[in-house]
């Protein structure tokens, strides 16, 4: 199998941008203050959490280490029962902060994980390229159009689809790209994302369209690159998911790497 073009689709959070003192930060927030003080998660209880493969929402998952933090003090769920909705109030209130039209919250201090040059390097490379986020679509406009300087780019976010690992997200991404570039739909598709989840919808996808390539790219996140072992175990979490490969930063998915492993799976057929 060989192709002189492809897609590939970039998750947003601790891919294209560092998440772990923002997002992370206001999950840890909402946990520490709906369990009273009494217990904050620390980054290894969040990825512990995320490597289950369904937690993509950190609002949900907010909400489900209080309630197994309670669990394991003898409380039922029941007994534990927070209001969702101030929850997630709370958490945002952290996040973008307490004002609304201002956003002074912990995502004016994320750090971007590309650059525009390296996504000029793609389309020169024959690649097409599109985001599918569960971020909220406005949040994740921030930093696309507000720190990168895209211009409208093709975006599918937390409001325009269900959440990950359903794949009904990156179909809508791959449709958008087709009809406004007239790709063909059988282009090899390639997507990059940093959690277990990320993984699991590629791989979701390909059970439903099995007649298309479809390859999943672990991204390592920022907040695990300066411990080995915490490198090496997340990973294997990866890997284990139906990662075909896995990077450090994911301005390593270069077109040349793209074309690699597109070649060794044709190799393969």
């Amino acid at each position: 199998m060989t192709a002189d073009r492809a897609i590939v689709v970039f998750d947003i959070d601790g891919v294209v941008r560092d998440v772990s003192g923002s997002y992370r930060r206001a999950l840890a927030d909402a946990v520490e203050h709906f369990t009273g003080g009494a217990f904050r998660p620390n980054s290894i209880d969040i990825d512990s959490l995320k490597s289950e493969g369904v937690w993509n929402n950190d609002w949900e998952a907010s909400q489900e280490l209080v309630y197994r933090y309670f669990e394991g003090m003898g409380r039922s769920r029941t007994e534990s029962a927070i209001d969702y909705n101030n929850l997630v109030a709370f958490f945002q209130s952290r996040y973008r902060g307490p004002d609304e039209q201002t956003w002074t919250g912990y995502i004016g201090d994320e750090p971007l994980l590309l650059s525009p040059a390296y996504l000029e390097s793609l389309t020169t490379g024959g690649i097409v390229w599109g985001f599918f986020s569960g971020a909220m679509r406005d949040e994740a406009t921030y930093v696309l159009s507000g720190k990168l300087g895209l211009n409208s780019p093709v975006l599918v976010a937390m409001e325009d689809a269900p959440g990950k690992p359903d794949p009904t997200g990156l179909f809508a991404t791959i449709e958008k790209l087709e009809n406004l570039n007239a790709l063909p739909e059988s282009l090899p598709v390639i997507y990059a994302g940093d959690t277990v989840a990320d993984i699991y919808t590629i791989v979701k996808a390909s059970q439903v369209q099995p007649s298309r390539v479809w390859l999943g790219i672990g991204i390592l996140p920022p907040h695990v690159l300066d411990d080995a072992v915490r490198c090496q175990a997340y990973t294997a979490a990866l890997q284990n998911a139906g990662a075909v490969s896995v990077l450090r930063n994911v301005e390593e998915l270069t077109p040349a790497l793209v074309w690699e492993l597109l070649r060794v799976i044709g190799d393969r057929e």
